[in-house]
């Protein structure tokens, strides 16, 4: 097991990908979304809200998170994903060391394979995370209390911010320093499309991203900006703030209602747009298998 979820250590995929799942692979798509001569995209995993406890028989709604994730897994690794985000609520309820120790351990054989982009959410607790993942994967950016991450690929940059405010307190919180930061990040970094990663949802409740309009302030102007991704709601939808993406990616551990899906999305990201597949395992299964294609604004 890797001491860190930091860099992959192979790439060999043990299980062969279905007939399908080669289709969703093949050129045509890729090609329609990149947009280039050399047809270059990146495939992502895309999971959230594991709610992962020390107790694998820890339970919720009838669901089983230490199972959901197991269920998950394979699934992931049979699609040889570039990388792996899992947006917050890593933990089940006040983010316990114990917790994080059972996480390292679930993800090890996938972190053996791809690199796995973590981040944090209202019921994770950010020192407990330092003490199990001292490194994680991603250039972790100069923010204090705060986990900042920037991964790069040749198609796309990606900024994973943290919206934790306070343990197992529903809302979240930017601040005004990880603001300041991302603003100005956004005028210096190279011209290339940019999918930000944030854990709350992205309304005007008192559980959800409590500056979320200091957010738009920020991504709405900057026209690299294509995409928000989050969690926290346990859903899967597709919305707008006027042009820019909004894209609420399901739960693994569990949904709040039997109308939405358990599982993750497989995201194939380009330069033009991004194909993303819905995995669900529970839950509302009508739309399993269904891919979404989005095209980014100009």
């Amino acid at each position: 097991m890797p001491a860190v979820l930091y860099q992959p250590i192979g790439r060999r995929a043990f299980l062969k990908l279905s007939s399908k799942a080669v289709a969703a692979f093949a050129i045509s798509r890729t090609i329609a979304l990149a947009g280039d001569e050399t047809g270059s995209s990146v495939r992502l995993a895309l999971l959230s809200d594991l709610h992962l406890a020390a107790d694998p028989k820890n339970e919720f709604r009838k669901f089983l998170p230490a199972e959901s994730l197991k269920t998950v897994l394979p699934q992931v690794i049979a699609t040889s994903p570039a990388g792996i985000v899992i947006n917050g609520d890593l933990a089940r309820l006040t983010g316990e060391v114990a917790d994080y120790e059972a996480l390292k351990l679930a993800l090890a054989e996938l972190a053996a394979k791809a690199p796995i982009y973590l981040s944090l959410g209202n019921h994770d607790h950010r020192d407990n995370f330092y003490k199990t993942f001292d490194r994680t994967a991603g250039e972790r950016q100069k923010l204090q209390d705060k986990h900042v991450l920037v991964v790069d690929y040749a198609t796309v940059r990606f900024i994973i911010l943290d919206s934790l405010f306070s343990v197992s307190k529903t809302g979240g919180l930017l601040g005004k320093a990880q603001r300041d930061w991302l603003a100005s990040y956004l005028t210096i970094s190279e011209d290339k499309p940019v999918v930000i990663f944030v854990h709350h949802t992205l309304g005007d409740g008192d559980n959800e991203l409590l500056d979320v309009e200091h957010l738009f302030e920020i991504t709405l102007p900057c026209r690299r900006v294509k995409a928000i991704f989050y969690g926290h709601s346990h859903a899967y939808g597709f919305t707008k703030r006027e042009d820019l993406h909004l894209i609420n990616i399901p739960a693994v551990g569990y949904n709040f209602g039997d109308s939405e899906p358990v599982g993750w999305v497989n995201a194939l990201f380009g330069a033009k747009g991004v194909e993303l597949t819905l995995n669900s395992f529970g839950g509302n299964q009508k739309e399993n298998g269904k891919t979404t294609s989005l095209l980014w604004r100009a």
